[in-house]
């Protein structure tokens, strides 16, 4: 008989339909304490709460883990913890209920909730119980056969939990969990030893903190080992020992767990009857837990228990009533046990015929399981986490996948046909990657060509140095070569800003500088421009597109301000509303847009800009490399009598890369 690796199951002789009418009495009994109970204390627990919902998983565990068998209570706390935007509580609830689930059996809603917990512990970026959840996920599809899936996610969980530099009492919990989990896996290879070591690393963590359900899993897990190696005086202690915290914690789940063990090696010691009495006690407590993977396994066990003692129509019964519920649920590892134990059965009987039948089902659906699990996957994961120097282990299991690759070598035909398919797509994927990537850096040249235009306006160019020379005219020489020194130094660093796609905000605001001071020489200097940065920002480790600010200071001189008589303002601010942005406002306090426009449309030579099309453009494929796109408001400013006192420009340019995101 296949022992049970992580749960084990228990029988009863009453007829199948008095077991059933228990079932129903006790599910409906626990429906009537939920609806009866549940209300006033899981009501004042949450009102005790006072809209302070917890955010760490061993404080919520304390306050809620009294319902985490109430699937009622545990539906409403979800609902109530998601509507509160309470995604720790919601997360630890979900996980819960994705248990009640497994254990019913329904592995498809367990994996739904786990998988719902897994994302809402990455939303709040909570480590603890992400890694819970992703092991919950890696139990479940153990439960299914499903070695690789969970071997995935009991591996996640172990790497994001070791990233952690100093990690909480939880996370070295969640660690044992995962070595435990890595552990069966080397069962289910057989690999003993390996499995014994991984055991005893997760007892050392389960001890450190006195975890008793974790001692009392290891403890049955090294009994197993001991019992496949044929050590069952060994075996038998560590089942005991297992029960012995499993009574402390009062765990009824554990007792079937131990009891249907040490059946087990009851009948390997040929203790038959010492078996069946224990094996029938575990089925009274299966069938109350509902569990068809422990009821199923109890069945088999207890008929392998009296074909021993020649009860042969109550083993014949048993035996095919466990083979019934494992195909119900899908139950492959009891199936196969059912199947043999059956073969056994009948060959007893004379019955050969039936005996050779199934057999031969037992050995197909064993070689379906086999390939299920993609042993050669399971190669790759010891090696990653056995640094020891286990050569000769590796190279048996690469032996043990030999059937795979005798199948890959029939198939290499087809294998090279599909590598030439592979290549020639990507082939075309880089040809037309390539082809988008030239097309983009056209668009960015082209934007950068039209920018360097704008900049270099010939009328700018033109009024300032006609403003330079009415200095020289006048005799005004310090202002002539104040302002022609200010002139050419724009001037270069427009020429330098124009070869390069970004530079730091800190060389932006000194060329901003210089176009205001240039412009206001043709504005006699009424303009007051302040630049305000925020304490904390460091405008040299900032990077923002080359002249990005000066379409905007252009339209705030000319669309706001050339218009009004006096008191003329512009005032620039940088600050950081998040963590994503650096955000950069422009206000005058010019006559608004709505004034601008119908001014212009009067003027007989009207100013066409066509700096913010491009300045938008070029802010769009500038954020294309980061987590987030630019923002950019306009916002017309009025007085307490809605007159228009001015305009308001705010840009968001993001500042956190995403590596991920390609430009």
């Amino acid at each position: 008989m296949h022992p049970i690796r992580l749960k084990q199951r228990a029988l009863l002789k009453e007829p199948l339909s008095l077991c059933i009418l228990l079932l129903m009495f006790f599910c409906a009994y626990n429906t009537f304490q939920a609806q009866n109970e549940k209300p006033s204390d899981f009501d004042n627990t949450l009102k005790n709460l006072q809209g302070f919902w917890p955010k760490k998983h061993q404080t919520i565990d304390s306050i809620f883990s009294r319902f985490d068998s109430d699937s009622l209570a545990l539906k409403d706390l979800i609902i109530k913890s998601g509507k509160a935007d309470a995604l720790e509580v919601e997360s630890y609830a979900l996980n819960k209920l994705g248990e009640i689930y497994r254990n019913i059996p329904s592995y498809d809603a367990a994996l739904e909730a786990h998988f719902k917990a897994e994302k809402l512990a990455q939303q709040a970026k909570n480590i603890p119980l992400e890694v819970i959840s992703l092991n919950m996920i890696g139990v479940v599809y153990r439960r299914m056969d499903l070695i690789k899936p969970a071997l995935d996610y009991h591996k996640k969980a172990l790497d994001i939990a070791n990233s952690v530099k100093d990690p909480s009492q939880e996370l070295k919990s969640s660690i044992a969990v995962s070595q435990n989990s890595m552990g069966n896996i080397y069962l289910t290879l057989k690999q003993y030893d390996l499995a014994v070591e991984q055991f005893e690393k997760s007892l050392i963590i389960e001890k450190q903190y006195g975890n008793k359900l974790g001692l009392a899993i290891n403890y049955h897990n090294l009994g197993y080992a001991d019992e496949a190696k044929g050590l069952l005086d060994l075996a038998l202690e560590n089942y005991k020992r297992s029960l012995d915290y499993n009574e402390q914690i009062n765990s009824e789940v554990g007792r079937v767990i131990c009891f249907i063990s040490i059946g087990q090696v009851y009948i390997k010691q040929e203790k038959y009857n010492d078996a069946k009495v224990i094996i029938e006690e575990a089925l009274k407590k299966a069938l109350l837990l509902g569990d068809q993977f422990y009821i199923s396994y109890a069945y088999i066990n207890l008929g392998w228990a009296q074909k021993e003692l020649n009860m042969d129509e109550e083993a014949e019964f048993n035996l095919k009533k466990g083979l019934e519920v494992s195909e119900t649920y899908g139950l492959k590892t009891s199936i196969v046990d059912a199947h043999k134990h059956l073969s056994d059965f009948y060959k007893k009987q004379n019955d050969f015929k039936t005996s050779l039948f199934h057999y031969k089902e037992a050995i197909e659906l064993e070689k379906t399981i086999f390939t299920e699990r993609n042993m050669q996957y399971v190669s790759d994961i010891i090696v990653q986490y056995e640094n020891e120097a286990k050569n000769n282990q590796i190279i048996q299991l690469a032996n043990e996948n030999e059937l795979v690759k005798s199948k890959m070598q029939r198939n290499q035909t087809i294998f090279w046909f599909a590598i030439l398919a592979l290549v020639i797509t990507a082939g075309i994927m880089i040809a037309i990657n390539r082809n988008r990537q030239l097309r983009h850096e056209k668009q960015i040249l082209t934007l950068e060509q039209d920018m360097l235009r704008s900049q270099m306006n010939p009328h700018f160019i033109f009024n300032s140095l006609n403003s330079i020379k009415l200095y020289i005219i006048n005799n005004e020489k310090e202002n002539a070569v104040y302002y022609l020194n200010k002139f050419s130094k724009f001037i270069r660093k427009i020429l330098i800003a124009s070869t390069e796609k970004e530079i730091s905000l800190e060389d932006e605001l000194d060329t901003m500088q210089l176009y205001m001071n240039i412009e206001n020489i043709r504005f006699s200097n009424d303009i007051n421009f302040t630049v305000d940065v925020a304490p904390g920002i460091n405008t040299s480790n900032i990077r923002v597109p080359s002249l990005i600010l000066q379409p905007f200071l252009e339209n705030a001189l000319w669309h706001g301000l050339s218009s009004k008589k006096e008191d003329k303002q512009i005032e620039l601010k940088v600050y950081k509303d998040t963590d994503a942005f650096i955000t950069i406002s422009i206000t005058d306090n010019g006559i608004g847009r709505k004034a601008s426009e119908s001014i212009n449309r009067d003027r007989i030579i009207k100013r066409k800009s066509v700096g913010l099309t491009i300045t938008k453009a070029r802010l769009t494929n500038f954020s294309k490399r980061f987590t987030a796109d630019y923002k950019m408001e306009i916002e017309d400013l009025y007085d307490d009598q809605n007159v228009p006192v001015g305009t308001k420009v705010v840009v968001a340019i993001p500042i956190h890369s995403n590596s991920l995101k390609t430009a």
